[in-house]
């Protein structure tokens, strides 16, 4: 039996599960609560989950799995070496969504650089009908053109948002564990120094979780904008809407943050000139039906026998 813990968000009506449905009984779930998790993958061998965790304890009252798959890349929502003991592959969904992240990476500095979004709405809110001025603006409008992108990791995603950002004229350099060749490397703390633009594409770790605090914001200029489409943890909010307030730094975007919806009192809600979208950049149409492509082959090879995109071998 397979059980899909938390289908919406992957599929909230506008792709089709009958290429999963077709590899056995198949139960979807748009949602699953902590204390629905064991219950309902009771008697189920074969578990796909997005966010929903599966811990040690879980695991351990689910005699009957044989196989996890993560309906994402990021694979930290299941104790892997847990489910390695007990012989359960977790497999994961590479590179899925590189061009969409990317896409939205440069809509953020877009949006940061010449405000469209802001201005629209002051427009539908009658601002220009009653404007005493044929234009009007509301911060400075910034010209892409000869300025410098900073990348903090150089995976595929910071790969191909260098490749669009070049497209626009931005100059770019990058820091990243293992220098490359095609661009410019330099430490970090460079990098923030030189940067008009900071943007982070670096997966979470023990040793970068805060990575962007008070002491390296203090590094960037102050017309310098940070975007975060990768991982919330790896900025420390509380420093940085304390460096938006103080105008330290122009603006930050960000696609994800540290809790996932954010509390109430998060500071960077109510932060200026601090624009943020609700975990979205990975979910355009084209990026989830190649998510769900992979994840039902994912299945379609375990119950093969040959188990692909493994994470815990």
């Amino acid at each position: 039996m397979i059980v899909v813990l938390d289908s919406h968000t992957l599929n909230p009506g506008d792709l089709s599960w009958d290429a999963l449905r077709a590899l056995g009984p198949c139960t979807l779930h748009d949602r699953t609560a902590a204390a629905d998790i064991v219950p309902r993958l009771s008697g189920a061998t074969v578990a796909l989950t997005n966010k929903v965790p599966l811990r040690a304890e879980t695991l351990a009252q689910l005699p009957d799995l044989r196989y996890i798959g993560v309906l994402a890349t990021g694979y930290n929502v299941v104790d892997t070496a847990a489910a390695r003991a007990r012989g359960i592959p977790v497999t994961n969904i590479p590179a899925y969504g590189t061009t969409s992240v990317a896409q939205h990476t440069l809509a953020l500095i877009l949006e940061l650089a010449n405000g469209v979004g802001h201005h629209a709405a002051t427009v539908r809110a009658g601002r220009w009908v009653t404007s005493p001025d044929w234009c009007y603006w509301d911060r400075p409008l910034t010209e892409l053109d000869g300025l410098t992108l900073g990348l903090i990791g150089y995976g595929r995603i910071g790969r191909a948002v260098a490749a669009l950002a070049r497209a626009f004229g931005l100059k770019v350099i990058v820091h990243t564990r293992t220098p490359v060749p095609d661009a410019e490397n330099v430490s970090l703390d460079d990098l923030l120094c030189r940067s008009d633009i900071v943007s982070l594409h670096c997966p979470l770790t023990a040793d970068n979780q805060g990575l962007i605090n008070a002491a390296r914001l203090a590094l960037m200029k102050p017309t310098a904008f940070l975007i975060n489409t990768s991982r919330g943890p790896l900025i420390v909010e509380a420093d940085l809407a304390r460096a938006l307030a103080e105008k330290r730094i122009a603006g930050a975007a960000l696609d994800v943050l540290s809790a996932e919806p954010p509390t109430a009192n998060n500071p960077l809600l109510a932060a200026p000139n601090c624009v943020i979208t609700p975990h979205l950049a990975w979910a355009t149409r084209a990026a989830r039906q190649r998510l769900m492509t992979v994840a039902v082959a994912n299945v379609r090879a375990f119950l093969a026998g040959t188990p692909q995109n493994v994470v815990n071998p």
